[in-house]
């Protein structure tokens, strides 16, 4: 995200021409005066007039950047007819775009219905935890990789994938077996998807490790099999493969319960064992800043830190109650974004600033947080 969600929504008194048809600078044409305005912050841009506000959506403005999130209603998908035994079928997971500039959430388009999505995040056999819906963003892509059905198979048989400057969704490519509880992260433009569970388990599918490069062209999309893992140990669960300089680190337990830690070299396709600072300080969820910073909350402490490579330590970033029990991360344009626990909001901290500061992004009314990426805003939105 760009800004501080401070603006408010557009009132009369915000513009200074009303007109739909007003000049962004009086004398220039509007390409060379778009030129001229790319450089100011984009809630300068929103705040000043009506078309320097409908510039900032235009598919030819440089995009500023804004929350994805996956949301599961609280009271289940809204249904007509009540489902007997107390699980829909339908799909529980709905999608929203949060602007930073106007502070507000926008629906994204209806995800494609055929074959008809089924992505279950609460089941009534499962009281202590809710099912994984796994996702991850690559090359400006949202990319959701791995679920459960309400029968408890898997829900993705091939990626579903949503382009926020097209605003569009279309299926990847076919998944050899589709799975969850399985280990997903990207690294240099690839999706990287390992071990997990089927319809059943399968040790060979447990230690199996496949790449999905969307740096080719559409037509020679696939699935490609990399070096398998020693053995099944990261299917009991959802883990995070969190890329860092040219490697995938992830560990196979969440929380600070003892754990294992594994490394993969995405340029030798080789696995390798992790750092023992490393593992030790991974204490809850991760994600990395550009690929070169691995940032980490710790559950317990509330405690933001990040990975220094060279002395195989953990830095404190920031300490807050509101961290505690974090339930996801991501990592975007210097700030970090939480979930906090129960996907009651999302905590966002600007780990630019020094000391960091954070400020927090209530859901719309009646929903849960899932998951939370940052990807450029969409262009349809009009203001």
């Amino acid at each position: 995200m760009e800004t501080t969600p401070q603006c408010t929504n557009p009132t009369h008194s915000d513009s200074l021409d009303d007109s739909e048809n007003g000049t962004l600078l009086p004398g220039l044409p509007d390409d060379l005066a778009q030129r001229c305005l790319s450089s100011l912050s984009p809630s300068l841009l929103f705040s000043v007039c009506h078309p320097w506000r409908r510039l900032l959506y235009f598919p030819s403005f440089p995009p500023f950047f804004s929350l994805y999130v996956l949301f599961s209603p609280l009271h289940g998908p809204t249904t007509t007819n009540p489902v007997p035994g107390g699980i829909d079928p339908q799909n529980s997971i709905e999608f929203f775009s949060f602007d930073p500039i106007s502070s507000s959430w926008t629906p994204l388009p209806t995800p494609p219905q055929n074959p008809p999505l089924h992505l279950l995040h609460r089941h009534p056999s499962f009281l202590s935890r809710n099912l994984p819906i796994q996702s991850l963003t690559v090359s400006n892509h949202l990319v959701l990789i791995a679920a459960t059905t309400h029968k408890l198979f898997p829900a993705l048989s091939s990626p579903l994938v949503f382009h926020p400057e097209s605003n569009s969704w279309f299926y990847g490519p076919q998944i050899s077996t589709p799975r969850r509880w399985c280990v997903t992260g990207s690294a240099q433009g690839a999706v990287y998807m390992a071990s997990g569970v089927g319809s059943h388990y399968q040790g060979d599918i447990a230690r199996s490790m496949e790449r999905w490069d969307l740096n080719k062209k559409r037509e020679s999309w696939g699935w490609e099999n990399k070096a398998p893992l020693k053995d099944g140990r990261f299917s009991r669960e959802e883990v995070e493969a969190v890329g860092y300089r040219g490697k995938l680190c992830m560990v196979n337990v969440k929380g600070n319960a003892v754990k294992e830690g594994a490394v993969y070299d995405v340029e030798l396709d080789k696995w390798e064992e992790m750092p023992q600072g490393m593992v030790a300080g991974w204490n809850g969820p991760a994600a990395t800043m550009d690929e070169d910073v691995i940032y980490v909350i710790d559950e317990v402490k509330g405690r933001l830190s990040k990975y220094d490579g060279e002395k195989d330590c953990w830095e404190k970033v920031i300490e807050l109650e509101q961290l505690k029990r974090a339930e996801q991360i991501t990592a975007g344009r210097g700030k970090i974004c939480a979930i906090s626990a129960k996907g009651e909001k999302i905590i966002v901290v600007d780990v630019r600033d020094k000391p960091a500061r954070f400020w927090e992004v209530a859901p719309p009314p009646g929903m849960e947080v899932v998951a939370v990426h940052v990807l450029p805003r969409m262009i349809s939105r009009q203001h």
